[in-house]
C-alpha cells in the first residue's frame, strides 16, 4: 500500500497549485486584458483542468483581486520599510523609486496588470483601490512630515501632496515602459528613468531647491545711471576752461580812390 500524504505535504501541494494558477492569471491578464481573459485561458496557461481553477478562485474577479493583493502588499511592505528607516529624505525617495522600478524589472507583466488592469481600468473598480492607494500616500506623507520637521523640506511644501506627486511620477514613469513608449529590455533606460524621476522630484521639494514660485531670470535693463557709467569716456573740455578764442581775419586792403 502507498503511504498516505501528510497534511503539510498536502498543504504545500495546494499552495503550489494556487501559485501556479495565479501566475498564469497574471500572464493572461497582461496579454489579453481583464475583459479578454477567460477562466479557460488561465487553466490552459497553468496546465491544469478547467474545474481546478474554480477550486481556488470562484471567478476571474477574485483572480484579479488576488493578483492585486499579492503584488500591492509586497510593494507596500518594501515601501514602508524604506519610509520608516533612518536616513535623509534624498536617500529615501531614491530607494522608493528603486523599489518600484525593481519590481517592474523582475516582473514586468505583474506591474502591467497593476497599472493598466487595476489602477486605470473599470475592471479595477471591483477592488478597493481607494483604500490601497490612500494607505501608501499616507505612509509616504509621514515620511515627508518628518523631513519637514527636520528642516529638509521647503516650508511651503505640503507633505500629503508631495507624497501623491511622488507616487504619481513613479506611476507615469512606469507607464511609459508598460505601454511601450520606452524599451523595457533596456536596463540603462530603466536606470535613467528611475534617477530622473527622483532627481526631478527632489529638485522641487528640498529646501534650497527650485521653487515653483520663482520666475525665470529676466533680462536686466541697465538704469540711466548705469548706462552713463558704462558708456565710453568722451573727451570734453574741463568745466572751468575758457573756450578757445577765434582769431580775427586780417582787414582787406581798400582800393585807392580815383581823382
Amino acid at each position: 500500500m502507498g503511504q498516505q500524504k501528510t497534511a503539510p505535504e498536502s498543504g504545500t501541494r495546494e499552495s503550489e497549485r494556487r501559485r501556479t494558477i495565479l501566475r498564469a492569471a497574471i500572464d493572461v491578464f497582461a496579454r489579453k486584458g481583464y475583459h479578454g481573459c477567460r477562466i479557460a485561458d488561465v487553466a490552459k496557461e497553468a496546465g491544469v483542468a478547467y474545474g481546478l481553477v474554480y477550486h481556488y478562485f470562484k471567478n476571474k474577479d477574485e483572480l484579479l483581486e488576488t493578483v492585486f493583493e499579492t503584488g500591492w502588499s509586497g510593494f507596500i511592505a518594501r515601501a514602508r520599510a524604506v519610509a520608516e528607516s533612518e536616513g535623509p529624505l534624498v536617500d529615501k525617495v531614491r530607494r522608493i523609486a528603486d523599489v518600484a522600478f525593481e519590481a517592474y524589472r523582475v516582473d514586468p507583466r505583474a506591474v502591467k496588470v497593476l497599472i493598466l488592469e487595476i489602477a486605470r481600468s473599470p475592471a479595477g473598480a471591483r477592488i478597493n483601490r481607494q483604500t490601497a492607494f490612500v494607505d501608501v500616500i499616507r505612509l509616504s506623507a509621514q515620511m515627508f512630515t518628518h523631513a519637514k520637521e527636520a528642516g529638509e523640506l521647503r516650508p511651503d511644501v505640503d507633505p500629503l501632496l508631495a507624497s501623491a506627486l511622488l507616487f504619481g511620477s513613479i506611476e507615469m514613469g512606469l507607464t511609459a515602459f508598460v505601454v511601450g513608449l520606452a524599451d523595457a529590455r533596456d536596463t540603462a533606460m530603466l536606470e535613467r528613468a528611475k534617477a530622473q524621476i527622483a532627481d526631478s522630484f527632489l529638485h522641487g521639494v528640498l529646501l534650497g531647491g527650485a521653487s515653483p514660485k520663482d520666475e525665470p531670470a529676466k533680462h536686466h535693463e541697465p538704469s540711466k545711471h548705469e548706462a552713463v557709467k558704462h558708456e565710453p569716456a568722451k573727451h570734453e573740455p574741463a568745466p572751468d576752461a575758457a573756450p578757445p578764442k577765434r582769431e580775427k581775419a586780417a582787414p582787406k586792403a581798400r582800393a585807392p580812390k580815383r581823382g
